[in-house]
């Protein structure tokens, strides 16, 4: 039987010089999909800051972008540390001058049940604290720098799961992402007059090599095509299909667009 489209090698992102002068911090970025974005705004000229706790992550993350001929700055932050990120924050604006983009990738159901009755209190607050609490610091920490330069650009990785539910992640995430939904508004709201936008991008199925490991594990060959024939596109999106969309809202020429969710699911989460 077919199956879905492998995952892609990273390959140098489309060049250009739109970020030059620009810095960004990306969250949980050492792979996948936040390692795609870094990438690609490196290629244009941002300077990029990557958070990951894992370190093996970041040091391939560096020698990732060292192929591409990028340059990537990196720091071993554990967010669930509520002491962490206020001091990280402000060594990056340090070293830098100013932090312009903030892509909050943090998240994750973190393998914890999917049936509401067999989720704890503790799997509750794990889910949140990576997937709310943990963005609420960080943004907490980076908008100050912002409002003092008159300029910045928010991006909350949400999830379709956030505004349709999901029949793979639970409750306890479907509720974490949809907060966060509701945060990117009124942060968006607030900050708006002090030239800050804030917008929430929705990914439906990405084929990063980890969730390439999870359908392989998880759905047969049938279960897959069916899977595919659900996606009008017919196919999963891919690493670079959100580093695309994450470099139009960190953009200039996104100044217009905030309080959105952008939705990137080849047209998934269409009613027909």
């Amino acid at each position: 039987m077919p199956r879905s489209d492998p995952p892609s090698a990273p390959h140098a992102p489309a060049r250009g010089g739109r970020f030059h002068g620009r810095s960004a911090l990306i969250t949980a970025a050492g792979s996948g999909i936040g390692l795609g974005a870094a990438l690609r705004l490196a290629a244009e000229g941002a300077r990029v800051t990557v958070w990951d706790r894992d370190a093996a992550a970041l040091q391939n993350a560096m020698e990732t972008a060292e192929s591409l001929d990028l340059s990537l700055s990196t720091q071993r932050i554990d967010m669930t540390d509520t002491g962490n990120i206020g001091p990280a924050v402000d060594r990056i604006a340090k070293t830098v001058g100013s932090i312009d983009i903030l892509v909050n990738n943090i998240g994750g159901s973190l393998h914890t049940p999917f049936a509401f009755l067999d989720q704890s209190e503790e799997d509750w607050a794990r889910v949140w604290d990576v997937n709310v609490t943990a963005c609420v610091r960080t943004t907490r920490a980076v908008l100050p720098h912002m409002v003092a330069i008159g300029y910045g650009r928010i991006i909350n990785m949400g999830s379709k799961a956030g505004r349709f539910g999901s029949l793979f992640a639970g409750a306890n995430y479907v509720a974490a992402k949809g907060a966060m939904q509701a945060f990117t508004l009124q942060i968006a709201q607030e900050f708006g007059p002090k030239g800050i936008t804030c917008n929430s991008l929705c990914p439906g199925a990405i084929l990063t090599p980890r969730v390439e490991r999870l359908l392989s594990e998880r759905q047969s060959d049938e279960e897959r095509v069916r899977v595919l024939q659900s996606i009008p596109v017919r196919r999963h999106g891919t690493v670079e299909d959100i580093g695309a969309a994450i470099a139009y809202l960190a953009s200039e020429e996104a100044g217009f667009v905030t309080g959105a969710s952008l939705d990137i699911n080849g047209g998934q989460g269409m009613v027909i």
